[in-house]
């Protein structure tokens, strides 16, 4: 199997909470079922995935700033205008913003506004829309995914090129959209020129590009640019934002930088399920990561911790990084003798279980003491090996 990272045991997520687990039996089912016991302990930082890490402390005190009196719901209210009003800081006056829930949300709605059921969408082989979201895209938009290998989880036009050819024919499903990801899925980044280029190609073909930007703040403290000098300025049409990997609680952003895309929008977001009542809870929280360079911050230091890790990896016998260390990701073959004593303190996900590839995230609040603590039990696993 050549992606694997789903697979994690019930006894991963146990050990990852802390939580001790006592089993009893569900009356009602005769079923054996594991609930928490009344001690909790603290739990274990782990580098399986930055939706894993907390809250940061500004997001809570934004939340809670608005959580005062009665305001109208369904986002109109002066918090989503104010929150809207920053996004049009950092992306153009000229972008169209709806909140979401989840990412997967973001990336199936979005796509829903610019295609019919009879199109198909080329993204990666690894892309997020095709390996973790349970069907969605085919589900609920109806498209044919289209994938392209990739061995760093970029895409080029010289793959797609290749599959454009089948415009026009009646029998075949009709390219619409190319999909990427920036950050990718293997931590590698975009660089601005490189997604020029396959907007211009879909644009000349008559397609729509979207990025899945769940890890753009990444992408953006990468490249040392600013959040439209790789979406906007470049030819991206939809992007799905991402705040829940970048120390937000939850929600994400679809944004559409062709005011005639979406509009539809508004009826497609509440059909899916994804307008917010008390959307309030969701703007302040945008508000707050899009202020006073937060949201850089954020991905700036989750990129650095990540760098770290890996300098650190690249010196313990019989590992070897995999993919460039571009944003928060480290791809790392380690010996499997390694990883299930690894998985004992630790948790996190296998990616390629015939390679004994492993991925770790760093996070925002990821810091260089859980990075030497997590490096410290690698080393001695391997001196007792």
């Amino acid at each position: 199997m050549a992606y694997t990272k789903g697979e994690a045991i019930k006894d991963d997520v146990i050990r990852e909470s802390g939580i001790r687990v006592s089993a009893t039996e569900d009356r009602g089912s005769r079923k054996r079922i594991n609930r928490p016991s009344k001690k909790l302990q603290k739990p274990l930082i782990s580098f399986a995935s930055d939706n894993n890490a907390g809250v940061h402390p500004n997001i809570l005190s934004a939340i809670n700033s608005v959580n005062q009196g009665h305001v109208i719901s369904y986002g109109d209210d002066i918090f989503t205008q104010s929150a809207v009003k920053k996004f049009e800081e950092h992306f153009g006056k000229d972008v169209e913003v709806y909140f979401v829930f989840n990412g997967t949300a973001a990336n199936v709605l979005g796509l829903s506004a610019v295609v019919e059921p009879f199109n198909s969408v080329i993204c990666s082989e690894v892309a997020h829309i095709d390996k973790d979201e349970c069907c969605a895209p085919e589900r609920f938009i109806g498209c044919k995914l289209v994938t392209i290998p990739t061995k760093d989880g970029k895409i080029r036009v010289e793959q797609i090129k290749e599959h454009i050819h089948s415009l026009g024919n009646q029998h075949r499903a009709q390219p619409k959209v190319i999909s990427i990801t920036q950050a990718t899925e293997l931590g590698t980044v975009y660089k601005p020129e490189e997604i020029k280029v396959i907007a211009d190609f879909a644009h000349k073909n008559q397609l729509f590009l979207h990025m899945d930007g769940a890890r753009l703040s990444n992408a953006a403290a990468s490249l040392n640019v600013k959040l439209k000098q790789i979406t906007a300025d470049v030819g991206v049409d939809v992007l799905s934002f991402g705040g829940t990997k970048n120390g937000m609680m939850f929600g994400e952003a679809v944004i559409f930088f062709k005011r005639k895309l979406p509009e539809n929008f508004k009826y497609i977001r509440k059909q899916g399920m994804q307008l917010a009542s008390k959307m309030r809870f969701i703007s302040a929280q945008f508000e707050a990561l899009l202020s006073n360079n937060l949201w850089l911050k954020n991905a700036k230091h989750a990129n650095e911790m990540a760098r770290l890790l890996a300098r650190k990896i690249e010196e313990v016998p019989d590992t070897k990084i995999t993919q460039e260390v571009e944003a928060n990701a480290v791809f790392a073959i380690v010996p499997p003798k390694y990883v299930s004593l690894l998985r004992e303190k630790y948790f996190f996900y296998m990616w390629n279980r015939e390679k004994s590839e492993v991925r770790w995230m760093a996070s925002f609040d990821t810091t260089k003491e859980d990075v030497k603590k997590f490096v410290n039990v690698i080393e001695k696993t391997a001196r007792s090996i």
